[in-house]
Parts: C-alpha cells; structure tokens; sequence
C-alpha cells in the first residue's frame, strides 16, 4: 500500500481533507492509504504528500517552520525526490516567494511570486466565497476530465499575484482574472478547496493521484 501523506501543522482542514482524498484513492484504485502526519521521516516514506492551510499566511509559515525537520523533509521529498506534491488553499500560497498579508512574509519560494489581496473592484465582496467557474489556462494531468464548465469551491481575500506565466495553470473570473491554480513540475496547487468542490474536487484529487509526473 503506497502512502499519501496529509501535513499536520497546525494550519489546515484536516479531516475533510483526508475524507476527500480516501474517496479520491478509492475512485484512483485504492492503491493508496491516507496518514495525517507531522512526522518528517513519514514524508519521506510518502508516494504523494498533500498540504492544506486555512487562515493567516504568517500564522500558517510560522507552524511550518516550527516543526523541527519538517521543511527540510518537504524539500528533499519534493524538491529532490520529485514526489508528487498538492498544495490546497493557503498551502498553494506557502509555494509563493513571499505573502503580503499584514507585512511582509517569508515562504517557501518553490513557486517564485507573491500573495496579494484581491482587489476585484465594486460590487464584489472580499473574501471571495463561493462556487466560480474554473478556466484551464494551460494543460495538466490533474486537471483532466473535469467536464465542460467546471465549478470549484473558493474562500479566500489573497491569492497568488506575478509567478511566471507556465506556472499558471488554471484562474477564476471574481470581477478580474484571478489565479486559481499554480503548476510545477511535480508541484500542483489549488486557490480553491478540492475537499469542497463535491464531484469537480474529487475528480481533480483522483487525478492527483494517478500522476505520474516526468
């Protein structure tokens, strides 16, 4: 049984998440166990490693970092090993070079950029909150067979702003393009919520699963 790690830190929604993601492995073949964990040496034995995140970007890098080994094992299970790597709402912002939610915050930088807050301009509400229609910006595996006019589940008020164009790989209209997922390499990351965006999400996930990235 190949194993798909769920990061406990402090930061994200986990168990409908790791619901989510059994679902999805199941619809994947079943091949695959779900272990919530913040346990360095089990990302390192993971097939696929999955990092949510609700909140605050610099509550959310700041739990990240107090894990001691925690980011070291990321990058060497990610970075070096090219696992297969989701990162879900805040965890698609921790990619990002930095967050400028209250100041000024350091992330991980896999994906160069900065996280902004929206500005859609009048008659739209921050936080963006809702269901809004997903626009492909360029092919990927995970975002295959997901029908003709997919709809995924978003809360949020930042959102990734800048990163290089081929790492943009999907974007929402909320009165202004909005990017709603970012891609690299074996690295894919969702603005939106997969675990809430009911037959959409799941199908997307069980993509996740079935990736093989080159």
């Amino acid at each position: 049984m190949k194993t798909i790690a769920l990061i406990d830190y402090g930061s994200g929604n986990l168990h409908s998440a790791e619901r989510a993601l059994r679902v999805a492995a199941a619809e994947a073949g079943g091949e695959h166990d779900v272990v919530i964990t913040s346990d360095p040496d089990a990302l390192a034995r993971a097939e696929r490693i999955v990092l949510p995140g609700v909140g605050h970007i610099g509550d959310c890098a700041a739990n990240l970092k107090a894990v001691d080994g925690l980011i070291e094992a990321l990058e060497e299970a990610v970075l070096k090993q090219g696992r297969p790597f989701f990162g879900i709402c805040v965890g698609a912002q921790l990619l990002a070079t930095r967050g400028l939610e209250d100041g000024e915050t350091r992330c991980l930088n896999w994906i160069p950029g900065d996280v902004d807050r929206i500005t859609p301009g009048a008659g739209y509400r921050i936080p963006h909150m809702g269901w809004n229609g997903l626009e492909i910006a360029r092919p990927h595996p995970v975002l295959t067979g997901l029908g003709k006019d997919p709809h995924v589940y978003f809360t949020h008020s930042y959102a990734f702003r800048n990163p290089a164009l081929e790492h943009i790989a999907a974007l929402t209209d909320y009165g202004q393009p909005l990017i709603a997922a970012v891609a690299r390499d074996n690295i894919f990351a969702t603005q939106f919520h997969p675990e809430k965006s009911q037959s959409v999400g799941l199908k997307l996930l069980s993509n996740f699963v079935r990736w093989m990235p080159e």
